[in-house]
């Protein structure tokens, strides 16, 4: 397949064809990044993939925007469950469609509804952890070692710490009530990875969680989140099933299985958050954190 046509899928993938959006990755790569200028080198999949970083990252105007999309109420009541890997029990038809009609969600072929692009799955939830993020307090990089590589046991420990300290007051900042843990956590992630690498999310409708993939240079550690709320079962048995397939999927051995316990009358955070071991029908090694 010739190059040019590799990179036009690929930013096809990563847009779906949204106008604004190739507009707006096409004048990064050319006028923004200094290897795009260079009319003698080709554009790479890094070059497009590290434009799509900087858009993200930056809250160019278009996405800026979508921050106040996301707080009308009809917008919250589709998307809020979408991340939440719920099924939309609360929007209306016309909730739907308007959310659609903003070009936020599109309908599969089977009737489904998906975030609209990789771009927007990726800017929603980051948009959305703003507010936690503005709100963190000075946390020192401990989780980095001395050759500046990402040591996961660390990242456990500085996570747990941050957890118990402040992960109660930090839950009432964010937007999204069902999925608050969800962005204090993604919050505290985007400090982690700030700089040095990326966060992918993956969520769908009636899932029942989110799985996130941290890449900090050649360490990838995958963690899937799962809520506990009144009347349900515990969701450790299913979310280590699902883990199982997540890690599968990114060839990895290991990860982390978050369960946030909502269930009402439940000690304090400081309290509860514990982490135990737990190993999958595979045999991949889990560290189950109990927050």
């Amino acid at each position: 397949m010739p190059l040019k046509q590799r990179q036009g899928i690929l930013i096809w993938e990563l847009t779906n064809g949204q106008p604004w959006l190739v507009n707006a990755l096409a004048y990064e790569v050319f006028f923004e990044m200094k290897e795009g200028q260079d009319r003698s080198s080709s554009i790479t999949a890094e070059m497009i993939l590290k434009a799509k970083e900087h858009l993200i990252q930056n809250r160019v105007a278009h996405l800026d925007q979508l921050a106040d999309k996301l707080q009308e109420p009809r917008v919250r009541r589709v998307i809020e469950p979408m991340l939440a890997g719920q099924m939309i029990t609360e929007g209306t038809d016309d909730d739907r469609q308007y959310v659609v009609d903003l070009g936020l969600i599109r309908r599969e072929d089977n009737g489904g509804l998906v975030i609209a692009n990789p771009i927007y799955r990726e800017v929603i939830p980051w948009t959305l952890a703003s507010a936690p993020q503005d709100s963190l307090p000075q946390i020192s990089p401990t989780w980095l070692k001395p050759d500046g590589s990402l040591d996961i046991d660390r990242l456990l420990e500085s996570f747990l710490l941050f957890w118990r300290q402040h992960g109660e007051p930090l839950l009432r900042s964010a937007p999204y009530h069902e999925i608050a843990s969800h962005l204090v956590l993604m919050a505290f992630m985007h400090r982690v990875v700030n700089g040095g690498g990326t966060i992918d999310r993956e969520y769908a409708i009636g899932s029942g969680r989110m799985d996130l993939c941290i890449l900090y240079g050649t360490v990838m550690l995958a963690i899937e989140l799962k809520v506990w709320r009144d009347g349900e079962p515990d969701p450790l048995s299913e979310g280590l099933l699902q883990i199982e397939g997540y890690l599968q999927g990114l060839t990895l051995y290991s990860g982390w299985l978050v369960i946030f316990d909502r269930r009402s009358n439940q000690p304090r955070i400081r309290e509860r958050t514990s982490t135990e071991s737990a190993q999958t029908e595979s045999g991949k090694t889990i560290t189950v954190i109990r927050a």
